[in-house]
């Protein structure tokens, strides 16, 4: 049985992997052990980040939220637990747009709140 050879597939899988490594500081992007190690480390680096972004960005929304609730002269949680109650269904996203954007709209959500 004749002997499988693989230098096409594994120049392939060599050039693959240097595309996907350039760019990067000396060896990293020369040598092949050297980048697929660096790749495999940034690929897994950029599915963490992908998670942590969410995180990132709902922790903003708070922030901004929070920091407009208090120049209305209410808390956050005051805020949220106020807008429940009265069925106002507003993401965090929406409400810090708001917070940011058009100050007049979020003061009546706040007012809304106060109430309930």
């Amino acid at each position: 049985m004749a002997r499988i050879k693989r230098a096409v597939n594994a120049q392939k899988k060599r050039r693959k992997m240097l595309k996907l490594a350039k760019g990067y500081y000396g060896a990293k992007s020369r040598q092949y052990r050297a980048a697929s190690e660096q790749v495999r480390r940034s690929l897994r680096y950029a599915y963490i980040g992908r998670k942590l972004r969410k995180r990132d960005f709902r922790r903003l929304w708070i922030i901004r939220i929070n920091a407009a609730a208090r120049i209305n002269g209410i808390n956050y949680s005051t805020l949220i637990s106020g807008l429940k109650k009265k069925g106002v269904e507003v993401n965090r996203k929406m409400l810090a747009d708001l917070a940011v954007n058009d100050a007049n709209a979020f003061s009546e959500l706040a007012t809304l709140a106060k109430n309930a």
